[in-house]
C-alpha cells in the first residue's frame, strides 16, 4: 500500500485570470496592456506559491507547448506527440535528436532555478542547436544582471532581453525568448520559470492591426505591450491547463493508496513530475511487466491517461 505525505499530497486548487483582465474592445494602451499582464501574472504568481503536488507536471506540459512552438522558428514540423518520442522513447544514454534537443532546453527551463551563468547559457545555445562564442554569452549574462539591478517592470524586463538578444544575433529569437520566461522569473521571484512566451509567439497579440497582420519580432515597434498581451494570453492557457491537471491529480492522489503493486510509489512520484513517464518504466522496486499492469490499472481507474494513442511503445500522464 501507498502512504502519501497528506501536506504534499493534497492538491491545490488551481486559479484563473480575473474576467475583467480579459476585457476585448480592441488595442489597449501600453499601460492597459501592463495592467491587464500584472493581474494575469498575479493569479499564476498564486499558483506559484500553492505548490501544488501536480507542479512539476504541469510546468512540463507548458514547456511542451513552448517546445511545439519552437519548431516554427527552428524550420522544424515536429508536434508535441513527436517530441514527447524523441524525449522519451529514445534508448538510455542517447542523445534526443535536434527537436529533442530544443525540448531538452525547455524542460531544463521548467526545472531549475532562473539562473544565467554563462556556462548555462552556453549548454542552453548548445541544446537549441545555435553557436555563440564564450565572450558573447559572459556579456549576455551581464545584461541580464543589469536588468535584475534595473528593477523592471517583469514583463517589460523579459521583452528587453529578447530584443537585446535579437539585436545582438537576429538568428538567435528562440534563445530570446528563453531567456525571457526565465528574466521574468526573476523579476516575479517565482523558484522556478513558468515557459510562456514562446508558446504565444505566433499568436495575436504579435500580430499587427489589420488583415493579414505581420508578426511583431522582439524589438519592434509595439513589442512590449505585444508582451503584456502575449502574458495575459498564456496565463489563461497555463491556469487551464492547471485546473485540468490537478482533476487529475487529485484522481490519481485518491486511488493511489488502494495501489497494491509492490514499487507502485514509484510511478505516482514521475506522473506528478513529468509531462509523460513510459509505459515501460522500470526501477528498482518495479519490474516492466509490472509497470505496464500498473498502468493498465491506473487507466482502468482514470488516473491516468495514455498519451501516445499506441498499443506499444506507449506513454502515460496526468
Amino acid at each position: 500500500m501507498i502512504r502519501l505525505d497528506p501536506a504534499t499530497a493534497s492538491p491545490a486548487v488551481p486559479t484563473s485570470v480575473p474576467a475583467w483582465a480579459l476585457a476585448a474592445g480592441g488595442a489597449p494602451s501600453d499601460a492597459g496592456a501592463a495592467f491587464q499582464a500584472g493581474a494575469a501574472l498575479a493569479s499564476l504568481d498564486s499558483l506559484d506559491r500553492a505548490r501544488p503536488a501536480w507542479a512539476g507536471a504541469w510546468r512540463q506540459r507548458l514547456a511542451l507547448k513552448c517546445a511545439a512552438a519552437s519548431m516554427r522558428l527552428a524550420g522544424r514540423a515536429e508536434d508535441e506527440a513527436a517530441l514527447r518520442d524523441a524525449w522519451h522513447l529514445r534508448p538510455a544514454g542517447a542523445a534526443p535528436g535536434p527537436a529533442g534537443a530544443i525540448l531538452g532546453a525547455w524542460r531544463q527551463l521548467a526545472a531549475q532555478p532562473p539562473v544565467a551563468t554563462a556556462d548555462r547559457l552556453a549548454k542552453i545555445v548548445e541544446l537549441l542547436g545555435l553557436h555563440w562564442d564564450g565572450a558573447a554569452l559572459a556579456a549576455l549574462s551581464t545584461e541580464i544582471e543589469k536588468l535584475a539591478g534595473l528593477r523592471r517592470t517583469a514583463p517589460f524586463a523579459a521583452a528587453a532581453i529578447a530584443a537585446h538578444v535579437v539585436t545582438m544575433r537576429p538568428d538567435s529569437e528562440l534563445f530570446g525568448w528563453w531567456l525571457a520566461d526565465l528574466v521574468l522569473a526573476q523579476g516575479l521571484r517565482w523558484p522556478r520559470p513558468m515557459p510562456l512566451l514562446m508558446a504565444q509567439a505566433f499568436g495575436p497579440a504579435f500580430r499587427t492591426e489589420g488583415a493579414g497582420g505581420k508578426r511583431i519580432r522582439p524589438g519592434e515597434k509595439n513589442f512590449e505591450r505585444a508582451v503584456c498581451l502575449a502574458l495575459v494570453q498564456g496565463a489563461v492557457e497555463a491556469c487551464r491547463l492547471a485546473t485540468e491537471i490537478a482533476g487529475r491529480a487529485e484522481r490519481l492522489i485518491a486511488v493511489a493508496p488502494k495501489l497494491r503493486a509492490k514499487g507502485a510509489g514509484d510511478a505516482i512520484f514521475p506522473l506528478l513530475n513529468e509531462d509523460a513517464v513510459s509505459g515501460s518504466l522500470t526501477t528498482k522496486n518495479l519490474s516492466r511487466f509490472a509497470a505496464r499492469r500498473l498502468f493498465d490499472r491506473l487507466q482502468q481507474l482514470e488516473a491516468v491517461r495514455e498519451l501516445s494513442g499506441r498499443t506499444s511503445f506507449r506513454l502515460f500522464g496526468l
